[in-house]
């Protein structure tokens, strides 16, 4: 007799290891951990729709991870002491525009911007101070940066290693996702080969010597915030995604081995069930191709695994008390969907980074939903909802739709449904999906198509057909203006007399030769991270890192466009 797929379940979830807590209802009534019938898809099944694992957070909930980062290394390390202090499982780092587009605090072009939207790292001293009474060898750590992540990595083991942390231990996530940054965001460095490149020894270095480590953050969540539909946003995402399973393979890599390092980060806008139904797509849609067409083997390599952050963009500096709701219902639907680590946004993000106050609120927001809501106690609990069910096809079918136009950018006439072809033409080493990439960001297609996406959602709203409380209905309100953190110059103005001290107090021709050093290893085809280690220990900082190789690589210029 042939075992139902609800047999497999239970079996996977009675072999699995459960949290010792209550899963009742408020009332006491007791619970299934999933539903469904005996034929229906369970979660912890491929596709892995209905999510990852048989217990869904009956076995482990969501990594709490709050995004932050303003002024210097010791401000910021005060704050992740208070989120980690208050019930954070998990450290985000924001970092100021200098450090995201590869500039010294004394840098010209840094002038006002210093400490300003994160934090200010310019050596392995600052990531010290940054992570200071933090243990790196048991916190996990996200850093949000792509065009300088290499370095801000490396940057980051040598703190670890000054810690005495034993850095092959090391957990946590590299954003690195340079696919994005032409697509939408704009931090960028060089031009997308050299940038390939980084990445590339970043994935061959990290399997090699620090297994459980995650390179690559494939970042959805600009895209969305640039004005994507939720279809584009995952769309463009996963075939970013794919773009660096290619990446992997043609450095040789075992699928199998370095796809498990690869996550996702994507955004959890306010239209509750079209969110809920994007995740489950995309959880669907990466197993599907992972197996077929590049035939990763084990679940673990076909598992999506993602981090979500709530909508910044669907915030309001009007009456901004009412992001509270916002963020509570977009983390709702992050949590429904599935997700394996979230962060909220404060409700005055819109105006400043976040005061400690509303950084408290967004923290609670989530152990609310956590500890008090019930959420926890089923897996995909809207599995078989007509709705979510049909809303989850046909986002699926749009992603489908688009995935075939970037195969035609690359010039192939390959579709979505031809996997089988399309695995053939990666094992004679063509990378489909990458030249379509390229080709897409050369002629401006996806900013073009995000551009119109974004256009007509503003029209909509102009005419009132979309409508945002506060902005163009029920206006009328009695709240009065926030108290935000504002960032004082001083913070500038010490970062830059530090900076200064540490050129004086460091041995510049050792400085010098690594910085050589690490250019003459660019010139071959030797992986680039030892040496760039090296110049990190050195005290390199980040610009003479970058501008070293700026003079080699050059830097990218994005064409006028019209």
């Amino acid at each position: 007799m042939t075992e139902t797929a609800r047999a497999r379940w239970q079996d996977r979830y009675e072999k699995s290891r459960t949290r010792e807590v209550d899963f009742t209802t408020l009332s006491g009534v007791e619970v299934e951990p999933a539903y469904g019938t005996d034929d229906s898809e369970w979660p912890g099944e491929f596709p892995f729709t209905r999510g990852l694992y048989a217990t869904g957070y009956r076995g482990r909930t969501w990594t709490i991870r709050q995004f932050a980062g303003f002024g210097n290394a010791e401000q910021t390390n005060e704050r992740y002491k208070m989120i980690l202090n208050r019930g954070g499982g998990g450290l985000s780092v924001a970092f100021d525009m200098p450090t995201l587009m590869g500039r010294d605090s004394d840098d010209p072009k840094a002038l006002g911007e210093v400490g300003h939207c994160g934090v200010a790292i310019d050596s392995a001293a600052d990531m010290e101070r940054l992570f200071d009474g933090i243990d790196l060898g048991h916190t996990t750590t996200s850093m949000t940066i792509s065009g300088p992540a290499v370095p801000i990595f490396c940057m980051m083991l040598v703190a670890a290693e000054r810690a005495g942390v034993d850095t092959t231990k090391l957990n946590g996530t590299l954003q690195t996702d340079i696919f994005k940054e032409y697509i939408a965001q704009k931090e960028w460095i060089f031009g997308p080969e050299p940038h390939l490149r980084l990445i590339g020894d970043l994935m061959e270095h990290c399997v090699e010597k620090i297994p459980a480590y995650k390179p690559l953050s494939v970042s959805g969540y600009h895209i969305r915030e640039a004005g994507s539909t939720a279809a584009q946003e995952l769309a463009f995402t996963l075939a970013d995604g794919f773009g660096y399973v290619e990446l992997g393979l043609s450095r040789g890599l075992d699928v199998d081995v370095f796809a498990p390092g690869l996550s996702f980060f994507f955004d959890a806008h306010v239209d509750f069930f079209e969110e809920i139904a994007k995740f489950r797509a995309a959880r669907r849609i990466w197993a599907r191709w992972l197996r077929d067409v590049y035939d990763a083997k084990t679940d673990k390599a076909q598992w999506l695994r993602f981090h979500t952050q709530t909508a910044g963009v669907s915030l309001t500096a009007q009456q901004p008390y009412n992001n509270v709701v916002r963020t509570g219902i977009e983390a709702l639907s992050a949590v429904l969907g599935g997700t394996n680590s979230l962060h909220t946004n404060a409700l005055d993000e819109t105006l400043a980074l976040p005061s400690e106050q509303a950084a408290e609120i967004a923290l609670r927001t989530q152990q609310v939903i956590m500890e008090e809501t019930g959420v926890v106690n089923v897996a995909d609990p809207l599995g078989g909802s007509w709705y979510v069910e049909a809303l989850t096809d046909k986002i699926e079918a749009e992603a489908n739709q688009i995935f075939d136009k970037i195969l035609s950018l690359g010039g192939s006439t390959l579709t979505h449904d031809r996997p089988a072809d399309i695995a053939a033409a990666v094992g004679r080493g063509e990378l489909p999906v990458t030249k379509g990439l390229l080709r897409g960001i050369e002629d401006g297609w996806f900013m073009s198509e995000i551009a119109e996406a974004a256009f007509q959602y503003q029209v909509a709203l102009e005419k009132g057909e979309k409508r945002i409380v506060g902005v163009n209905c029920h206006t009328d309100s009695v709240t009065h203006d926030l108290e935000i953190l504002r960032v004082s110059h001083e913070v500038e103005t010490d970062q830059v007399r530090t900076l200064a001290d540490r050129r004086t107090a460091r041995d510049d021709a050792a400085v010098t030769a690594a910085l050589a050093h690490l250019v003459d290893v660019s010139r071959t085809d030797d992986n680039m991270i030892e040496a760039m280690l090296d110049a990190c220990r050195a005290e390199a900082t980040l610009g003479e890192i970058c501008d070293a190789l700026r003079a080699e690589w050059g830097e990218y210029r994005e064409p006028a466009r019209f």
